[in-house]
């Protein structure tokens, strides 16, 4: 466990469309660290660092991110616009739009900053991925008004600067571009649209025919892979209890469709769906022996828990989660009534089936969120990145009140469960609780929680 907060204030102003937000290319370090870049460097892409210069109610705010990492604090301590933060960098390194991106932009600069004599006023955010390159910074400088566009961008990598853009022209809709080349012409210039992330482009503009460019294009795509590799995920318990018509099986971030997903993982991912029934055990009220799903005659499916009698009760969920998941093999479903997936009850048992629809939210939540944590992204309804394999990259899901719904015992039963998950380095989470569970969490083994609350 971990505990931290923002770094020291430091003094800041709005981006200026006239003049470079950052500093010119030099061979001096820019910035510090990340705190996890000091361990080997890792094979997989990962944000490792979080930071809002001044974004909301954030100023000069230098967040380290672990494997599992808890933003805590009362109401309006800035832990949702923390998250904000991460999920637009993670839209821009998709190639989305800034207006995408933030399409609440003006709620994004800090309260009191003051326009200047144009009456324009922005915010500054950035991240450090670690990957095979070593540390990677990305900072952006965004002019929320009068008009959205990014007025400035750096690359830089070991104290390197390999991409620098500026607002020249107020009257362009493009920055001015610079990016390290180390040929015989030491920098490449050109307009980059001021709208769209720069580092995004790189692999599009860069030629890859010189050292220069080929680091450069190597930290380009090490960031990339790493914000493209973002999952926001929010289930809405109100929207998860009615069946659902089967389609790809992909789990959408309100996961409505988790039923639908659970057809499909109960046939393509039987291992991971027989540890999810011993999950559900786990943190669902009864007796849980099973969780399968009915197909239904109008082509709509939807997901039940199954039971049993007390004699055959507790099967599942009696293990903690980190002894599950440690644990050599998988536990399996269970026996069950005659449900799709599930093999019959043995004689003498009195089986039956609990539909999703009639858990609680908590219950809901918790299923959903446990669901994300044991797939991966290919049962999720995000950026595929076909041309990346999945052993070079890091899923990172983002939860917003991940505590929101769950009991002590839920929240404890999932934590555990993503501590030990994210110790293998392929997924990450980072999430929001509130100053009522914050200190169980920091007693929580492999958690890091960052206390908005003592900043």
């Amino acid at each position: 466990m971990h505990s931290i907060g923002g770094s020291a204030p430091e003094s800041l102003s709005s981006p200026s469309p006239s003049s470079p937000p950052f500093a010119a290319p030099s061979g001096r370090p820019s910035g510090r660290p990340s705190s996890f870049s000091s361990r080997a460097t890792s094979a997989r892409p990962a944000v490792t660092e979080l930071r809002l210069s001044a974004f909301a109610s954030h100023r000069a705010a230098v967040y380290s991110l672990g494997p599992v990492t808890l933003f805590a604090g009362g109401s309006g301590s800035g832990k949702s616009s923390a998250l904000r933060a991460y999920e637009a960098l993670a839209r821009l390194g998709a190639g989305e739009e800034l207006a995408t991106a933030f399409p609440d932009a003006t709620d994004c600069v800090p309260e009191r900053a003051r326009p200047d004599a144009q009456g324009r006023r922005g915010f500054r955010i950035g991240c450090t991925v670690d990957g095979p390159v070593g540390p990677v910074r990305l900072d952006v400088a965004v002019q929320a008004e009068p008009q959205l566009r990014v007025v400035g961008e750096r690359l830089t990598c070991r104290g390197r600067t390999l991409l620098t853009t500026a607002l020249r022209d107020p009257g362009r809709t493009s920055v001015q571009a610079e990016w390290h080349t180390a040929g015989a012409t030491p920098v490449t210039r050109a307009p980059l649209p001021d709208d769209l992330l720069g580092t995004a482009l790189l692999p599009l503009r860069v030629a890859g025919k010189t050292k220069g460019q080929l680091e450069v294009l190597a930290a380009a795509e090490q960031v990339v892979v790493a914000l493209r590799s973002v999952f926001a995920c929010d289930p809405q318990p109100d929207r998860m209890r009615a069946p659902v018509p089967t389609g790809e099986g992909r789990l959408r971030r309100g996961c409505e469709n988790l039923a639908e997903v659970l057809h499909r993982t109960r046939t393509d991912c039987p291992r991971r769906h027989a540890r999810l029934a011993t999950v559900a055990g786990a943190g669902c009220v009864g007796p849980v022996t099973g969780l399968g799903v009915e197909e239904l005659p109008d082509a709509r499916v939807r997901a039940v828990l199954e039971r049993t009698t007390a004699a055959t009760a507790g099967t599942a969920g009696t293990a903690g989660m980190a002894g599950m998941v440690a644990a050599a093999g998988f536990v399996g479903a269970g026996r069950s009534a005659p449900v799709a997936g599930l093999p019959a009850a043995a004689p003498g048992e009195a089986p039956w089936v609990t539909p999703l629809g009639r858990l609680g939210d908590g219950e809901l939540r918790y299923l959903a969120l446990a669901l994300v944590l044991l797939t991966g992204p290919g049962v999720l309804a995000m950026d595929q990145l076909g041309e990346v394999p999945d052993a070079m990259r890091t899923l990172t899901v983002l939860a917003d009140g991940f505590d929101r719904g769950l009991d002590r015992r839920q929240l404890h039963e999932l934590l555990g469960l993503a501590a030990a998950i994210c110790a293998g380095g392929h997924i990450r989470l980072v999430g929001t609780v509130g100053e009522a569970v914050a200190g169980g969490a920091r007693e929580m083994p492999g958690v890091t929680v960052v206390d908005l609350s003592r900043e």
